[in-house]
């Protein structure tokens, strides 16, 4: 074979290759890309805070309106007389009403978790739903709650 041919087929078994790979390539991204990553999925998570009384507004930053606006009749803000579904990402969140907030996570599988130091006054923790059972807490035992001392998502 002359040294053109052998060229001319190298490169031709050199470009079968790179469209095979780019093939593979492009249809594993394509089933990937059907789903988002764990960290971008979101959940439903509901917050039932209907048993705090009297009725009151609440928020989680970024997600839900303020509660800090200053005219009652006009407040988007949720109430505490309703449950509220949100679509949340894994990552720390804060609820927040005008006597008592609170930081919470959702994980990656969308399972709720809170400082422990919590239990009397929030439950759902592991569950899709955050019930709020009261109006203020106060400190128990006065220990630092390790919960508080987690690192940050990015390290």
């Amino acid at each position: 074979m002359s040294f053109h041919t052998v060229t001319t087929h190298r490169l031709l078994h050199l470009c079968i290759t790179v469209i095979g790979l780019l093939t593979t390539v492009f249809a594993q991204e394509s089933v990937a890309g059907d789903r988002p990553a764990a960290h971008l999925q979101e959940h439903q998570i509901t917050i039932d805070a209907t048993r705090l009384v009297p009725m009151s507004w609440w928020q989680v930053p970024g997600v839900t309106p303020s509660i800090w606006n200053s005219d009652p009749e006009s407040l988007d803000a949720p109430k505490t007389s309703e449950r509220r579904d949100l679509s949340l990402r894994p990552g720390k969140y804060k609820f927040i009403s005008f006597t008592f907030d609170f930081p919470f996570t959702v994980g990656m599988n969308g399972a709720i978790d809170y400082s422990p130091a919590l239990d009397q006054c929030v439950q759902g923790r592991g569950t899709k739903t955050l019930v709020v059972l009261c109006k203020r807490t106060y400190p128990h035992g006065g220990q630092p709650d390790p919960y508080y001392d987690q690192k940050s998502n990015n390290g």
